[in-house]
């Protein structure tokens, strides 16, 4: 009984799968033809397989739109050197598959950066008075992070130090105090806590909870 029910099934979706293949394939030749329509209503079959296919790698709504929309480009740019028009179907899903995988990477790889450059400058702005000494405090953590950020480079030090004690630090007083152009302070902050959040990374001293 099993094999009547899932048999037909499964050929079904096969013969669904091997049917938009082949319109695929059509689409990709009639357009090297100069026959668009056949890709533009292949755009409107494919692009709900395509989402779905994007988001069960775990890519919210945005950027399921963006991963689907360059494939299409991607599609459209390379169209005339797919060498086999019947592997299209193929090679969209494979495409958009790996895409939305390594943008959900970067953005968890992103996500968890920042925390840790939150953390870190947390810690810059821990009040003194908290610390017996700002060079020998009280614990193996902070003793390796001010070691770690003395080992900075000087501007570094400097920046960190004045952006890290207020919650909107002002970049025009920054800018002043450091004889730093405004738009450069962004950046450079960025490269100083990449370059400390390194340093703490390797040391086993360290560890960011």
């Amino acid at each position: 009984m099993s094999d009547e029910v899932v048999g037909p099934v499964e050929a079904g979706l096969r013969d669904q799968e091997q049917g938009l293949a082949l319109r695929a394939a059509h689409a990709v030749l009639a357009y090297r033809a100069g026959d668009r329509a056949p890709l533009a209503e292949l755009v409107e079959v494919m692009t709900p397989l395509l989402w779905h296919t994007v988001r069960a790698q775990g890519a919210d709504p945005e950027q399921a739109q963006d991963v689907v929309q360059n494939v299409w480009l991607t599609l459209v740019r390379d169209i005339e050197t797919i060498r086999d028009p019947r592997a299209t179907l193929q090679w969209m899903l494979v495409t958009a598959r790996r895409a939305a995988w390594r943008t959900v990477r970067r953005s968890r790889d992103e996500l968890m950066r920042q925390q840790q450059d939150e953390t870190v400058t947390d810690w810059l702005a821990a009040p003194l008075d908290q610390l017996p000494d700002v060079v020998a405090v009280r614990d193996e953590r902070d003793r390796a992070l001010w070691r770690h950020v003395r080992e900075l480079p000087e501007r570094c030090r400097q920046l960190l130090g004045l952006v890290a004690t207020v919650d909107r630090p002002d970049y025009a007083v920054v800018s002043r105090s450091l004889g730093m152009p405004v738009g450069s302070i962004g950046p450079t902050r960025g490269r100083c806590l990449a370059k400390l959040r390194q340093a703490l990374t390797s040391d086993p001293t360290w560890s960011l909870v």
